[in-house]
């Protein structure tokens, strides 16, 4: 029998929310996007220094390479240093919202400020839930370039349910997607992103209940963002997404675009054989 997780002390977790922002510098380098066009493009792009990064390509950049010992069980930093030490075994992306407030060009000097928002205990279905905000300020050549809200939702081990599926617009653009290991492998490589619910077959089964590997929300998000910008003609300049339930190797996706009333562009990513909806978003860009 699994051993039961330490009580949830709620105010003890809000103790990270109004710390002092975590400072980071990179550089906007050009070969990890290029990689990154390998990876995620049906048709890799010639990116060249200055080029504006993609939609949501930041996420290649202020890398944390923590060494194992540092690592949780489940691949990912502990918890307790940067992130509140929620009990709770099974962590995912649940979403976020973006800002475009100028051009990221590939070359830039970047600095990222990050401090932790929110923290908000729930209560789910199949047991208690905290959702982590995290709020990340990105800087481009000393210029403020993007602004991100990032949440993150800790849950006990729970075999994954189906969302109902909701009530979508008519669609105006299809692609089709079938990720595979080789993706799922290059963009956890790219993003240095350990979890191993992402390539470990066995722990996805034995540990956090899935039947095989997951893919990455940030990979859909992503993909979502790119069709986005190509829909609207132009960079974008919001972004929101939320996940709403996962989807494993095996499956294959359908990434759809559709007018939406008044401003946007409502965006979602739809499981193969009605199997409801991964992902939903919206999309914003300049006039």
């Amino acid at each position: 029998m699994d051993a039961l997780p330490p009580p949830l002390e709620p105010e003890q977790l809000r103790q990270w929310v109004g710390r002092a922002p975590r400072r980071m510098e990179d550089v906007a380098a050009l070969t990890p996007a290029r990689l990154m066009a390998a990876t995620v493009d049906d048709t890799p792009r010639a990116l060249q220094p200055g080029d504006a990064l993609p939609p949501l390509w930041h996420w290649l950049y202020f890398l944390e390479g923590l060494p194992r010992a540092q690592l949780g069980p489940d691949g990912h930093p502990a918890r307790g240093g940067f992130l509140p030490p929620v009990p709770l075994p099974n962590r995912m992306w649940a979403g976020g919202r973006v800002q475009w407030l100028a051009p990221l060009p590939l070359g830039a000097a970047l600095v990222r400020l990050s401090s932790v928002q929110s923290v908000e205990v729930k209560q789910g279905r199949s047991g208690p839930l905290v959702f982590v905000t995290v709020l990340h300020a990105l800087q481009a050549d000393g210029q403020p370039c993007l602004r991100e809200e990032h949440d993150i939702v800790f849950k006990g081990r729970s075999l994954p349910a189906a969302a109902a599926t909701p009530e979508l617009p008519a669609a105006v653009l299809r692609e089709p997607w079938t990720p595979d290991s080789t993706q799922l492998f290059r963009y956890s490589a790219l993003t240095f992103n350990g979890h191993r619910i992402h390539y470990d077959a066995d722990y996805c089964r034995s540990v956090e209940g899935y039947d095989a590997p997951v893919v990455h929300g940030p990979l859909i998000a992503t993909r979502l963002a790119g069709l986005a910008q190509r829909c609207l003609g132009a960079p974008l300049t919001r972004f929101e997404y939320r996940a709403r339930q996962p989807v494993t190797l095996g499956h294959g996706l359908e990434l759809v675009a559709a007018a939406q009333d008044g401003d946007g562009l409502a965006l979602w990513a739809a499981i193969d054989e009605g199997a409801g909806v991964a992902m939903q978003a919206r999309a914003w860009a300049a006039p």
